[in-house]
């Protein structure tokens, strides 16, 4: 991996947290009626993060879970030749929730597509809220993210790497060199 930048250090990233926690708070009047949701790997873990933060600012938890999308997806046959199915961990009712769906990049718009079809699948929520860490622009579907942490415009020979302390052993946001040409 050939870094060219590092775009947000652990200090950016715990301000970011907690912008997004109060955006998220204020734009939903409170956190009484929203569940929040992470997209497996990164966005796991981004979630539980927000999550926590939300719960202290509020006083009181939230539901929380956790979304593996991997047979969602419309190229799980091309990335992988047997898919390896995490389990998807939402262990209340989604119904009437206003699901705050969380993913550390906005690419393409096909993973978060993946997981409105995964929550479809579990219930008849209020609202899908989407967040993200960076988008990094380059659309296929017109997906837009509700809050974002960071726009990060990128060509398309450019990746945005997220690491996370739980995953990578660090908090930081890289830009790269594609390592697909």
């Amino acid at each position: 991996m050939k870094v060219k930048a590092k775009l947000i250090d652990k200090e950016n990233l715990n301000r970011t947290i907690t912008r997004l926690a109060h955006e998220i708070i204020e734009r939903n009047k409170g956190a009484e009626k929203i569940a929040i949701v992470g997209i497996q790997t990164r966005g796991e873990f981004l979630a539980r993060r927000i999550h926590k933060k939300i719960s202290e600012l509020e006083g009181h938890d939230i539901p929380i879970g956790i979304l593996n999308i991997t047979l969602y997806r419309d190229d799980v046959r091309v990335k992988l030749k047997q898919p390896e199915v995490k389990a998807t961990d939402i262990l209340f009712d989604i119904t009437d929730k206003h699901i705050i769906l969380v993913d550390d990049v906005l690419y393409t718009g096909r993973t978060v597509r993946s997981a409105m079809d995964a929550l479809t699948d579990l219930g008849r929520y209020a609202s899908i809220q989407f967040v993200v860490l960076v988008d990094r622009g380059h659309r296929e579907l017109p997906i837009k993210a509700d809050f974002v942490g960071k726009n990060i415009p990128t060509s398309i020979n450019e990746e945005v790497k997220v690491k996370l302390t739980e995953v990578d052993g660090e908090d930081a946001v890289y830009l790269v060199e594609s390592e697909i040409k």
